[in-house]
């Protein structure tokens, strides 16, 4: 699966160059994995999402901890409650982060006159050469 998905990328690349000029473009590779380690506003978006997180987890235990006589359905309900507001702040932290990597991406490829911008994590790569690597502008730019 994962081969399909590097051949499938590497096809697109290949016909997007054909058609900016047989070669003329420039390619840019960033390791979104080293971003997200490394980029300050990345770290502070994770902190805050951590925090909210944490905070509704003790709201519910506070909450249903005074209440020994409740059914296993209520209890499941409120857990299920539970879940769905933690999956929606991770939601929303995790959109927050790819909208600003996708802004910042978008500023540096003007920039720097690039056409083409992979992902390109160090234990996934595809490209092993010729792509301008772009992972500390960006964690530059996502103070």
């Amino acid at each position: 699966m994962n081969l399909i998905k590097k051949l499938a990328a590497t096809a697109l690349l290949t016909a997007s160059l054909l058609v900016m000029g047989c070669g003329n473009g420039q390619i840019a590779s960033v390791d979104v994995n080293k971003v997200m380690e490394q980029a300050p506003r990345v770290k502070t978006l994770m902190d805050e999402a951590e925090g909210k997180a944490k905070e509704v987890q003790e709201s519910f235990e506070k909450e249903y901890s005074n209440k020994p006589d409740l059914t296993q359905e209520d209890v499941a309900k409120a857990q299920m409650e539970l879940q769905r507001k933690l999956e929606g702040i991770n939601r929303a932290y995790t959109s927050q982060i790819k909208n600003r990597l996708d802004v910042v991406l978008e500023e540096i490829a003007r920039e720097k006159n690039i056409d083409v911008v992979i992902s390109n994590s160090a234990q996934d790569k595809m490209i092993f050469h010729g792509a301008i690597d772009v992972t500390d502008d960006v964690i530059k730019k996502m103070q």
